[in-house]
């Protein structure tokens, strides 16, 4: 049997780790809450980095697909792009993914080409966090920006000191 085929046989426990593992990289409190909060809308968090952890690993167990791949990815990235993760602590998981494929699967059976097309698949997810994450920040620096020109310029406006063009 192939890495693909006993992967598939494996993805409740292994989403299950890695989830575990994905949590832990929060405070303790946090990470207690999110593990132990089942209603989706009570912990929509916790629901979404487990629904996104799934759809990856059923995605590493078909044909690559970059784009349904980013799609799984996004929601998780963008959660840890506002929180207070750097860069590599936000996508780190994804590496952690590896570590839970050899704890779990017997490396006697399984070929050498089996593990590299395997790893580069989950090196591609991490590059697919990555530009995510990168793209999420951008975007909470532009909106900052944006905000504080906004209120500079309101509160110049309130104190006279600019005046408005006049319609012709």
């Amino acid at each position: 049997m192939g890495l693909i085929e006993q992967l598939a046989l494996q993805k409740q426990t292994i989403v299950h780790k890695w989830f575990a593992r994905v949590i832990a990289s929060y405070p303790a409190e946090t990470a207690r809450f999110l593990s132990s909060q089942k209603d989706p809308f009570a912990n929509p968090v916790g629901q979404t980095t487990r629904q996104s952890l799934t759809t990856l690993i059923e995605l590493l167990t078909s044909t690559p697909d970059a784009a349904a791949m980013r799609a799984a990815l996004d929601p998780v990235m963008r959660i840890r792009a506002v929180q207070s993760f750097s860069p590599a602590q936000a996508m780190g998981f994804v590496f952690e993914l590896k570590a839970i494929i050899r704890q779990e699967l017997p490396a006697k059976e399984l070929t050498l080409a089996q593990w590299a097309t395997m790893e580069q698949r989950i090196d591609q997810m991490a590059l697919e966090a990555f530009d995510l994450y990168m793209q999420c920040r951008e975007k909470i620096y532009e909106l900052k920006a944006n905000e504080m020109k906004d209120r500079t310029y309101k509160a110049f406006a309130k104190a006279g000191l600019i005046k408005e063009p006049a319609d012709e």
